[in-house]
């Protein structure tokens, strides 16, 4: 990063702003001018920091469920753990964070270089540790583990950008009960 330092301060005021704004006027409403007059600080902190809004909401989603996105459950039973880890998932959709990630997945679609980072940051590590729960013996050894992740997180990605249903526990719960029967 080209000149000063970023302020720890700044920067969690800045991403607590757009998270709170997205919450409250919806993610194509947010603005880098609204961020900055949110957070207290000037656009031209922003600008030193952030070229969008999404990279701002990309960072602040990775924050927000950093850590978890990366350790899923491990009780011994493969079965309750993918319960689980569906219902953790699919409880984020429910919140700013389902709002914040639709969102980033639009902006994704015009813009390959911030799908890419969008991959690597979010999407990529939730899809490893779904795999990590399937590998653990959800699924029979013959079944594609990729296909099963892509059906998993396709039901929630179809729902969440269709809206005609839930990504709720009870998702969660049929997801579950369909991969126990591939077993």
């Amino acid at each position: 990063m080209v000149g000063r330092p970023r302020s720890e301060e700044a920067r969690k005021a800045i991403l607590k702003a757009a998270i709170e704004l997205c919450e409250r006027d919806g993610y194509p409403n947010v603005t880098l001018k609204g961020i900055a007059d949110a957070a207290g600080v000037g656009r031209q902190t922003l600008y030193r920091w952030w070229q969008s809004k999404g990279e701002v909401l990309m960072e602040a989603m990775t924050d927000l469920v950093g850590a978890e996105l990366r350790h899923p459950p491990v009780s011994g039973d493969a079965g309750a753990d993918l319960v689980a880890f569906l219902r953790e998932t699919f409880a984020l959709a429910h919140g700013v964070a389902g709002q914040v990630v639709v969102g980033l997945m639009a902006e994704a679609q015009s813009d390959p270089a911030f799908g890419a980072e969008l991959r690597a940051r979010l999407i990529g590590p939730r899809r490893q540790a779904l795999r990590s729960v399937l590998e653990r013996g959800a699924l029979p050894a013959d079944v594609d583990v990729e296909l099963a992740v892509d059906l998993i997180f396709g039901a929630m990605w179809y729902r969440l950008l269709n809206r005609h249903a839930e990504v709720d526990e009870t998702l969660a719960e049929e997801i579950a009960a369909l991969v126990a029967r591939i077993g």
